[in-house]
């Protein structure tokens, strides 16, 4: 029978669990983060923040680099190794079944239950019915380019494409691009909040560009999304999302150490 001095201790542990914060999120990176290191050095840099999960979402990995299988597993097997779990990947667009079928292997063995990308047409409706055969979950990825349209922009551009999907398919919400694209980031949240896969946690100077900057340094509202994503009941992963070249080690630990006091 458990003692109640060790039932407080191992209580006090779990909640005072950095990877945890207060239980009620949790927080990882997204590999692009980190693309200007090698594989070896990002997984350097995870253990040393004590990250634990995260998604796929470096260049040589995406749909227009046509990586091969041995490259993912290459890739899964350092994972292991190292304790962390790749709970997503990151494709970008998928134009055809080709691709599609790349996207599924490459979830496959990366360990990932949720692919996160873009699409637009008939590939849609083969998207889902492959994902929900192998058991996958698909994030339509919403994004900002200057100069450019694009087909998800906002909010309602994923709920129509959306319309008659089964619920394997949903939405990849990202703070930075939707504010780069002018639109509310917590109004955001509660509206796609029935169909959420992934957040993508990323702050933005200002809209219309899509300049990074430290989380709570922006207009993207991180504690006011953070705070929204728990008052909905989110329960995926929320992947700190940092777009930056040159050295980012510490703007990142800064970047966790931040979202950590929020969650």
């Amino acid at each position: 029978m458990i003692s109640r001095r060790r039932f407080l201790g191992a209580s006090a542990a779990l909640f005072h669990d950095p990877l945890r914060g207060a239980g009620r999120l949790h927080l990882g990176i997204g590999a692009y983060s980190y693309h200007s290191l090698s594989l070896d050095a990002m997984i350097v840099q995870l253990k040393r923040l004590e990250i634990r999960e995260i998604e796929m979402s470096r260049g040589e990995f995406m749909l227009f680099s046509k990586p091969k299988p041995e490259r993912f597993a290459a890739a899964r097997a350092k994972f292991d190794a190292a304790g962390v779990r790749c709970v997503s990947y990151y494709t970008a667009t998928i134009h055809d079944d080709a691709e599609l079928e790349t996207a599924i292997q490459g979830a496959k063995l990366l360990g990932a239950g949720n692919i996160t990308g873009d699409a637009t047409g008939a590939i849609l409706r083969r998207i889902d019915e492959r994902c929900k055969r192998e058991g996958l979950t698909f994030g339509i990825h919403n994004h900002f380019f200057p100069g450019k349209k694009f087909p998800y922009e906002s909010p309602d551009d994923v709920l129509s494409a959306l319309k008659g999907r089964s619920r394997t398919m949903g939405a990849t919400l990202d703070t930075g691009q939707f504010a780069s694209c002018g639109y509310d980031t917590v109004a955001a949240v509660r509206k796609l909040a029935p169909h959420l896969k992934m957040v993508h946690l990323k702050d933005i100077e200002a809209a219309g560009a899509e300049v990074n900057v430290l989380l709570g340094r922006g207009i993207a509202k991180i504690p006011e999304v953070i705070a929204e994503l728990i008052r909905v009941g989110y329960t995926g992963l929320v992947a700190i999302e940092y777009e930056k070249e040159g050295p980012v080690e510490e703007d990142l630990r800064m970047e966790v150490e931040y979202a950590r006091s929020l969650i």
